[in-house]
């Protein structure tokens, strides 16, 4: 949880409305809308981004189901991976970044090649880089 928390703070200071005013749980649901973007194109700007999160309606959202007015995004992977929470306010930095630059290819290039070096650092399988760098 303190991941989650970490992260629904940094987006906040951010200037993004977290909707429950922060969490309780692992996800989180922020009103992106707020400061002028839409769930379906933050969607798409994250992914490209390799940040992964789902667009999602808010309570009393008044964009279409399927470009609605939030996103909902949640730490359990990344906390599986090893990430703390100095990762997570790296994590609402390079969010942030690419919301805030939400038609810049050159942005989420930038953050892409960010997400890369962070996630390099506490990889999926660390035993197998290790048995493979044993066996040479």
């Amino acid at each position: 949880m303190a991941n989650a928390q970490t992260l629904a703070a940094g987006l906040a200071e951010s200037g993004f409305r977290v909707v429950s005013g922060g969490t309780d749980t692992h996800l989180m649901l922020v009103d992106v809308f707020a400061k002028g973007v839409r769930g379906k194109e933050a969607e798409l700007a994250l992914d490209h981004a390799y940040i992964t999160a789902n667009k999602n309606a808010i309570p009393f959202d008044t964009n279409p189901p399927l470009n609605p007015s939030g996103m909902r995004f949640g730490s359990p992977a990344v906390t599986t991976r090893g990430f703390g929470q100095a990762e997570m306010r790296e994590v609402a930095a390079l969010i942030t970044r690419v919301l805030e630059n939400i038609t810049r290819e050159d942005v989420q290039t930038e953050v892409r090649a960010r997400v890369n070096s962070l996630t390099a650092r506490f990889p999926l399988y660390p035993w197998k880089l290790a048995a493979a760098a044993s066996s040479r």
